[in-house]
């Protein structure tokens, strides 16, 4: 398969999950940076070198939810194209759902989706 040019940041502390993922990503032809902390992926996040931020909302240090309101915050991260698609297994209420969903460009709850289908969700961001 030819690269297709996109990079991704896959923010995931869970090392089987990221390598599924950075596996399959990598095989589709994106180019795939895999960071396990918070404190470490939101300067990265912040370059605006990625294409697609996939960000699980359970990491260490600093978690997912505070990297989603800085990569939105125009004043912490005025420049950001990337899209950002939420990861997670954490079962939320849904007012808190929604407000992810609101600030995140998709939503994925990992238990529902193959490495396979994430490839093909991605392949369908503009």
């Amino acid at each position: 398969m030819q690269p297709n040019g996109k990079s991704v940041l896959c923010i995931e502390d869970e090392h089987f999950i990221s390598e599924l993922y950075s596996r399959a990503l990598t095989k589709a032809g994106y180019q795939v940076d895999v960071v396990d902390d918070g404190a470490k992926a939101l300067p990265l996040a912040q370059t605006d070198k990625y294409d697609i931020i996939l960000l699980d909302l359970m990491i260490p240090n600093v978690s997912g939810i505070e990297i989603l309101r800085a990569l939105r915050d125009p004043v912490k991260t005025p420049q950001l194209r990337a899209k950002i698609i939420v990861i997670t297994n954490l079962e939320q209420r849904q007012d808190v759902r929604t407000d992810i969903e609101q600030q995140a460009d998709g939503y994925i709850v990992k238990a529902e989706i193959t490495p396979h289908e994430l490839v093909d969700l991605l392949a369908t961001l503009k």
